[in-house]
């Protein structure tokens, strides 16, 4: 038998069987499912909870935007801190961060409280996404994880659609009560703690930890920077301003600096050397992209069921079942084609495709378009998030060693949700700019328009107040839906041009044949020798 033959057959022996493996999934992806849950069964509650709390516009926006930047710029410190701890004590770690958050989120009684107890949730978040993909990459072969990932990517996309429908049934449940869109996430946080604490086995390679500090504190800074100035620009300050031009020059300064410190450093956060690769470059350019389509876009889908055309939060909740189960069958279709046939660029390219059409779809319906069409626009968008989006991160981890299996998989995740987080932002405000000038063109249009064109403008893009449709006058009420009908179109065709981008980077990556050991085949004795278990 020869060396190379020998190195092959050493780690297939302490390879995981298939059960042990799916020990592993259920307790990961329940707490992954509550994880993203609580991202989005906020997003139909929100009126309601904005209202009980008597906060503002801005604190309305702050409870979505706060979550989103703690996941954003906490994902590459819990991957590379995957690479030099235990993972299992660093998902318990996470796990129960998270329940503490939702336990106090539930228990708010003013919004800026919420805000801290959502920053929890959102740092909890980071940690889950990032751990859930790399403990997947140390325990599976790359010609394996795709159907394992398959399972990941559903139950993500699954969270991400369902969690405005259970949201709305909860807020619509008089005897519930918005509070329990967050402590409903609490007992499978705690189911999934303990079935980890049983199943969770796996080496952790010894090596001295050196935390990188400073680059953690560059990458956080320039991370946040753009996500505050998009939530501020247009309304606390112009676009084209000074103010705008600290925060990008700022950006700027601390990305660059970040660079050159990852670049010195013995143990960087983001490795440069991963990102420098082809496959990871190009991937990491995927995934912003699809972040923002993703985020950014199925996010307003809620409230273009509810303010457009006139659905409950539970109505409205059921109307995004076509992308659930498109996300669902594209993750777990492409997921076991994938490890059936070795495969996996065809599939990327194939659901990048889909998702530009489907946001072509959606981005040209308004108040009046007939279901189906955003029924079919919804699927297809859908169908090409879910084989998109773990594919990606499969895609990088074929490249990388185990070693560095969490930092390359977290920095993937990092700029997908940095892309999401700055779309949420953005299209948010293309959104209200667009209701807005719809209104005021709507209200010149009619008697007295100009005194009411006036008022409207001196007060911004409306308030929540607009938001609340039933409780408006007639002719304003439906002014406004026909507002927020007309203007959705416009952020979706946005989403769809991120999504071109995302198609132009997947069709250059090249296609490495995913290969059948956990650790790359020349390092198996080193990481042997070195290798201690939970």
């Amino acid at each position: 038998m020869t060396v190379t033959e020998t190195r092959q057959q050493a780690p297939a022996a302490s390879e995981l069987t298939h059960r042990e493996i799916l020990e592993i999934l259920i307790g990961l992806l329940a707490a992954l499912f509550t994880a993203m849950l609580s991202s989005t069964i906020v997003s139909n509650a929100l009126p309601t909870i904005i209202a009980d709390l008597e906060g503002t516009q801005t604190q309305y926006t702050w409870v979505l935007t706060a979550s989103l930047l703690a996941t954003t710029v906490s994902t590459p410190i819990w991957g590379k801190l995957a690479d030099l701890v235990s993972k299992k004590l660093l998902v318990q770690i996470a796990i129960s961060v998270f329940v503490i958050g939702s336990a106090l989120a539930g228990l708010s009684r003013t919004v800026p409280f919420l805000i801290g107890a959502r920053v929890l949730q959102g740092l909890a978040m980071g940690g889950l996404m990032a751990l859930a993909q790399a403990i997947i990459g140390a325990a599976i072969p790359p010609r394996n994880r795709g159907r394992y990932s398959g399972y990941m990517g559903a139950v993500m996309a699954v969270a991400t659609v369902s969690g405005p429908l259970i949201g709305g049934v909860i807020v619509d449940t008089s005897w519930l009560g918005w509070r329990w869109c967050f402590y409903v996430c609490v007992p499978l946080a705690v189911i999934s703690l303990v079935i980890l604490q049983k199943y969770l086995h796996l080496p952790t390679f010894k090596r001295e930890v050196r935390i990188d500090y400073l680059g953690a504190i560059l990458i956080s800074v320039a991370a946040s920077l753009p996500l505050l100035w998009v939530s501020f620009a247009g309304t606390d300050f112009a676009w084209m301003s000074w103010q705008s031009a600290l925060f990008v020059g700022g950006t700027l300064l601390f990305g660059i600096l970040a660079v050159v410190v990852e670049s010195k450093t013995p143990e960087p956060l983001v490795p440069l050397k991963v990102v420098k690769q082809r496959t990871t470059a190009l991937a990491i350019i995927a995934s912003v992209a699809v972040g923002v389509a993703m985020f950014g876009s199925a996010l307003f889908l809620g409230q273009y069921f509810q303010i457009a055309r006139g659905y409950s939060p539970t109505e409205a909740g059921l109307l995004t079942i076509p992308m659930m189960l498109g996300s669902f069958l594209g993750s777990i279709g492409s997921g076991q084609m994938i490890t059936r046939f070795g495969k996996w660029k065809r599939y990327l390219v194939s659901g990048a495709i889909l998702l530009v059409i489907g946001l072509v779809l959606l981005g040209t319906i308004d108040h009046a378009t007939p279901y189906w069409y955003t029924g079919l626009g919804m699927l297809l968008m859908g169908l090409g998030m879910g084989m998109t989006m773990q594919n990606l991160v499969l895609a990088v981890q074929n490249t990388v060693d185990v070693r560095e299996i969490g930092a390359s998989s977290a920095t993937v995740s990092f700029f997908r949700s940095l892309g999401g987080a700055v779309g949420v932002a953005v299209l948010g405000a293309v959104l209200a700019a667009r209701v807005k000038d719809l209104m005021i063109a709507g209200l010149l249009s009619g008697p007295g328009g100009a005194e009411a064109a006036r008022k409207l403008q001196e007060g911004g893009s409306g308030g929540t107040s607009l938001l609340d449709v039933n409780h408006l006058p007639p002719q304003l009420a439906t002014l406004v839906r026909m507002s927020y009908g007309d203007a959705t179109g416009r952020i979706f065709m946005i989403a769809a041009a991120c999504a071109l981008v995302s198609l132009v980077a997947v069709f250059f990556i090249k296609e490495v044949p995913l290969r059948q050991t956990v650790a790359k085949v020349d390092d198996v004795e080193d990481l042997a020798d070195r290798a201690v278990h939970d």
